[in-house]
């Protein structure tokens, strides 16, 4: 069966439970639309706990987010499909989308590159974002803007692209110097005391 059989398959699959399994299609609405936020939300508690270790953990996943995208783009110029709504017959579509190129999934690159990120650092919650992660672009295919190759080819990208910033970022002396200065200005504005070992500057 060729690989693009194989692909429309597997959507139908994933797709077609929200017409046998209704109860769940605003869970999957939810987890599509909705999580960035709870992402973003995340990031900034991440940031603020003043821990040098997650701020250098966040700086990663943002330039993994940013690599992955990029590649992303690129990848869509040598190989592009609509969305399986604009495709397929009867398709179990759930939310209004944009009409685009669908491949490859840039909600899956968001999630995947900033999860993995924290897996590399954060092993126990990192496995919890993952399985978000894992979550989110299976809702993507569930509400029917996305084939499963689209999230496979997202997730791949994703998480060559944590492996890369996360070799690259902490052997880079101007971002260390850059995050040390922060700190300084944060800790003359915003003062802590009697701050654990793991939040001193450095």
């Amino acid at each position: 069966m060729p690989l693009h059989q194989i692909d429309i398959e597997l959507f139908r699959m994933i797709n077609d439970a929200g017409k046998s399994i209704p109860a769940l299609n605003p869970v999957m609405i939810f987890l599509a639309e909705y999580t960035p936020y709870i992402l973003a939300l995340s990031m900034l508690v991440y940031w603020f706990l003043r821990r040098r270790q997650d701020r250098m953990m966040i700086i990663q996943s943002i330039c993994a987010f940013v690599l992955a995208t990029s590649v992303g783009k690129v990848c869509g110029l040598f190989y592009a499909h609509y969305q399986p709504f604009a495709v397929l017959p009867d398709v179990n579509k759930l939310v209004e989308h944009e009409l685009d190129n669908s491949f490859p999934s840039n909600h899956t690159i968001l999630f995947f590159s900033i999860s993995f990120s924290i897996w590399l650092v954060h092993k126990m919650e990192g496995l919890l974002w993952l399985l978000l992660a894992c979550l989110v672009a299976q809702s993507r295919v569930w509400i029917g803007v996305h084939y499963p190759i689209d999230i496979a080819t997202g997730a791949i990208i994703s998480i060559v692209a944590a492996l890369i910033m996360c070799w690259l970022i902490p052997r880079l002396p101007f971002i260390r110097q850059g995050l040390t200065l922060y700190e300084k200005v944060e800790q003359r504005v915003l003062p802590v005391k009697n701050r654990p070992p793991e939040q001193r500057i450095r």
